[in-house]
């Protein structure tokens, strides 16, 4: 029962971020446009089998993903309360589930009602829930709380870190939809990164290592929600400062991991892979 929670877990988490990817090109190619004022009958149907072009497609495909990551998270949710399985993994479940009507809700609305308030609520909730079933997938097994995990994540995190930066909201590139896909699929494996490093060094009891681990994620947080938000040279200088700083917290935690420097207090959790 536990290898499955796992794999649930880990397969709503995955879901999940194909789904944010997705929904950044549907509102960067401006495919929800193809609704109109109709959502969520759209072209015809709440599910179009013949979309009438490539953005209906991808509104559709889109929609389709996400109902799929739904039933996953609900089902993993299922699993998880009907199964023996940590108090803090259950809870994580719970609220990425209770936020799912609220975000089919948003997701229509950035339709019908595209404004700044309701962008940022559901690009919010979004990040909420993909934060809860990867706690989830981090939580539901204690192979991954080696010092040898916690290097493989902060470094990952840190080499993630220049690009996140090279993608900032026309800095060096055109902010067209390719490059904003670009933007989040790394701002998300580096955020993913730090949150399971600061999950995995608090088992592990190293301090000084997670206080950069968290702090890289929560800047991260921030950027991912107001990423398509940036305008003008105040919100693009905002959005670079945001981007090194976080690139800098990453290097930090990588540094003081290979240093050895992190005030281990425990010898930690032996992994069986």
């Amino acid at each position: 029962m536990a290898h499955r929670l796992r794999r649930l877990a880990a397969l709503s988490a995955g879901l999940t971020y194909v789904l944010i990817l997705l929904g950044v090109y549907t509102a960067a190619a401006g495919a929800g446009l193809t609704c109109d004022a109709r959502w969520p009958l759209c072209d015809g149907a709440v599910f179009g089998l013949f979309p009438a072009d490539w953005p209906s497609f991808v509104e559709w495909f889109h929609r389709l993903v996400a109902m799929i990551t739904g039933v996953v998270v609900l089902g993993t949710t299922v699993a998880a309360f009907r199964g023996e399985s940590d108090r803090r993994v259950r809870g994580a479940l719970a609220v990425a589930t209770l936020l799912l009507p609220a975000q089919i809700v948003l997701g229509g609305l950035t339709v019908t009602r595209y404004e700044w308030a309701i962008l940022t609520a559901h690009f919010v909730t979004a990040l909420t829930i993909f934060t809860g079933v990867l706690l989830a997938a981090l939580w539901t097994t204690d192979v991954g709380a080696t010092r040898e995990r916690v290097r493989e994540a902060t470094a990952g995190a840190a080499l993630a870190g220049p690009a996140l930066v090279a993608f900032t909201p026309r800095l060096l590139f055109v902010y067209d939809a390719p490059v904003q896909v670009a933007y989040y699929a790394v701002g998300l494996a580096a955020y993913a990164a730090l949150l399971a490093a600061t999950t995995w060094t608090e088992s592990l009891g190293r301090r000084r290592v997670r206080l950069p681990t968290a702090a890289g994620a929560a800047v991260l947080f921030a950027l991912l929600v107001t990423g398509r938000q940036v305008f003008g040279d105040a919100g693009q200088a905002a959005a670079l400062t945001g981007g090194v700083l976080a690139a800098a917290l990453a290097a930090l935690a990588a540094w003081l991991t290979r240093r050895g420097d992190g005030g281990e207090t425990g010898r930690g959790v032996p992994g069986d892979d």
